[in-house]
């Protein structure tokens, strides 16, 4: 009698290698939970061979191909559990081989598609999945015994985003290699000050165009930048250097491929299969079914992955808005309402909070992220509570009236207060993230730098006052590759940053602002320790009302220095502005927009302002305070709080 392995199917040829296979595929599903089926699911290499499994219920054979039979046939069996798995084990298959599932439908129609839960694609544009092992030896444990500290909501986190196609590459254009890229990023970090790198998606896409947003290996960083190794050991490297790492993450679509998820086994089987449900119309993607719980495990368990195999310290899930709603992008009769007849996804609304209740139950040390775009409540809030469960949530809402305030001319801007001041209106509504990310710079959008009106001078200090006003409002900060040092042009995926913009003094001086504004964030607490809540911002009055020249405090606790954030959105300077103030004494002026090391014009109060105990407003205090054209003031009550601590806080102070 032939050995039957845990799911019942006949053993290999191979007695030895059946027995081996055997226990290994035993322990892995001991161990095993349904959000874990990648522990299963897949090409699973031993030293005897390789474990094959694939779920299609609704085929009537399915078999693998690949280099190590020639690309013929090789039947796997049916599952005999009622999973609608099919399983096999191949002796010939090795890590490294490419290989496919051949699926015959209900209809007798073959097809040939990837492994959903492949660890490995091959290099586009060719489709194939490949086996792979993904040990790997990891020497970022100092990072990650200490993460849950390191990135708490009481502390700094300023984000770089990067698209690792074209933020650096080769002078003859081809892709660097995670490797390549990690020593560099390292140092292109340390020196700004980030504290953490947010990657765009790097799962496995056929279109490099979509920018990893319609990717089809969910389980497999893009070959286009070398091996998952490689990609584990930029994450290691960056973590060795103090220095998280974030994924940009997609589980609202995925695209129409005819080798990936769609109708995988001739039948929806990833997606609805109503297009009013299943289709997104605006991007010609399919939709995943939340309601199926093997799709619900698909994607949390790759979450998980990510997260466990990779040492990710978080997740930013994109496109939340588009699950919520089933009428988003459609026009009327073109969405099927819930049982209430309303618009709102209760499918997807257990799936997300499925979805951080079992992140954060099995990683309570990392952030769940949302791109959410409207006004759905509660998002970043506890499951217990009602909300969705996220960490943390992007601040469209201050994106979007920020910049359409800072693009209007100076003369038009004393009319248009409310964009710039609303956001404080329900800043503590979420736990926010001010995101100027790359959404914000391409398709005729312009750069950040072409947003500002007037010409070169004027454009350079609005951009240096946006920055300012970004890293002294509440919410943690995100700021997309290049903004760092003003690119001029939009960006474009097919082509590197313009680096060579470094040896220009204006930019070189946008980069060193940026340099000293995330050296402050993190060394004076009151700008980053109650970014989430009411008790760290307040707004301050000036005797004379000036719609354009802006004036708040941060608090950290009690015995923490206060700062004190002025802002003049015109390019006139203001003088003899008086301002009411927390506490009397002598306020340090931290930080200048104006200052000449960052190509102002000098305009200032020569280092610290003097208050006196004149109530004005309800502040106990008042002083008469000098506000540069187009700048940001930062100041203190107390002198630098801590020492210098990176190499570009040191570099930026000189």
């Amino acid at each position: 009698m032939q050995q039957l392995d845990p799911t019942g199917i006949e053993q290999p040829r191979n007695p030895e290698a059946a027995q081996q296979a055997q226990e290994e595929q035993r322990a892995a599903r001991a161990a095993s939970h349904h959000y874990r089926q990648f522990e299963v699911m897949g090409a699973h290499p031993t030293d005897k061979g390789t474990w094959f499994t694939v779920w299609a219920p609704n085929a009537r054979n399915v078999g693998v191909i690949g280099a190590f039979n020639r690309w013929h046939c090789e039947p796997l069996q049916r599952v005999p559990d009622g999973s609608g798995r099919w399983a096999g084990f191949i002796e010939e298959a090795k890590p490294g081989h490419c290989y496919k599932y051949r699926i015959e439908d209900a209809h007798g129609h073959w097809m040939d598609k990837a492994d959903p839960f492949a660890f490995r694609c091959e290099h586009p544009p060719g489709t194939a999945s490949q086996v792979w092992d993904l040990s790997y030896e990891w020497h970022d444990q100092e990072w990650m015994a200490t993460r849950g500290k390191r990135q708490s909501h009481r502390d700094a986190i300023s984000i770089y985003e990067v698209h690792l196609g074209s933020w650096q590459r080769e002078e003859d254009g081809r892709f660097l290699n995670y490797r390549e890229i990690a020593q560099r990023l390292v140092a292109h970090c340390e020196a700004m000050g980030f504290t953490h790198v947010e990657l765009m998606p790097i799962t496995e896409h056929p279109f490099y165009g979509s920018w990893g947003y319609q990717c089809t290996g969910y389980y497999a960083p893009t070959a286009r930048y070398g091996s998952p190794q490689d990609l584990m050991c930029l994450i290691d490297t960056l973590h060795q250097h103090g220095i998280g790492v974030l994924l940009d993450w997609v589980a609202s679509h995925f695209p129409s491929d005819p080798h990936a998820l769609a109708r995988f086994d001739g039948t929806a089987l990833y997606e609805h299969e109503d297009p009013r449900l299943g289709f997104h119309p605006e991007w010609n993607t399919m939709v995943f079914n939340y309601g199926r719980y093997e799709v619900r495990d698909f994607l949390i368990g790759n979450a998980l992955f990510w997260l466990e195999k990779y040492h990710f310290d978080g997740l930013r899930v994109d496109a939340v808005a588009s699950m919520l709603y089933l009428d988003y992008a459609r026009g009327p009769g073109q969405w099927i309402p819930n049982e209430h007849g309303g618009n709102q996804n209760y499918e997807a609304v257990r799936f997300l909070q499925d979805l951080n209740s079992a992140v954060y139950g099995a990683h309570p040390d990392v952030h769940m992220i949302a791109e959410e775009s409207t006004a759905w409540p509660a998002v970043s809030r506890p499951v217990h509570w009602g909300g969705l469960g996220f960490g943390m949530k992007w601040n469209m809402g201050w994106m979007n009236d920020t910049l359409r305030y800072v693009s209007r001319a100076h003369f038009y801007r004393p009319w248009h207060g409310d964009d710039i001041r609303f956001s404080s209106v329900y800043a503590f509504h979420e736990n926010f993230i001010l995101p100027l990310s790359h959404d914000e710079v391409v398709y005729g959008k312009g750069s950040l730098l072409n947003k500002q009106p007037g010409d070169d001078w004027q454009k350079f200090a609005g951009l240096r006052t946006l920055y300012g006003m970004m890293w002294a409002h509440p919410g943690k900060k995100l700021l997309f590759m290049g903004g760092e040092f003003a690119q001029v042009d939009e960006w474009h995926h097919e082509r590197t940053l313009d680096w060579h913009l470094w040896a220009r003094p204006p930019h070189a001086m946008v980069a060193r602002w940026v340099q000293d504004l995330n050296a402050a964030y993190r060394r004076w607490p009151a700008l980053h320790r109650y970014d989430f809540e009411s008790r760290g911002f307040h707004w301050l009055p000036f005797e004379r009302y000036e719609p354009t020249v802006l004036a708040w405090v941060r608090r950290g606790d009690d015995d923490d220095a206060l700062v004190v954030a002025i802002c003049n959105l015109t390019a006139e300077v203001r003088q003899g502005m008086r301002i009411g103030l927390p506490a009397a004494g002598t306020w340090y002026e931290v930080l200048n927009s104006d200052a000449p090391c960052y190509g102002g014009s000098g305009v200032g109060n020569l280092g610290r302002v003097m208050a006196a105990d004149t109530p004005l407003a309800g502040q106990p205090a008042s002083a008469t305070v000098t506000v540069p054209p187009l700048g940001t003031l930062l100041l203190s009550n107390r002198p630098d709080p801590k020492p210098l601590q990176t190499p570009g806080e040191v570099h930026a102070r000189q």
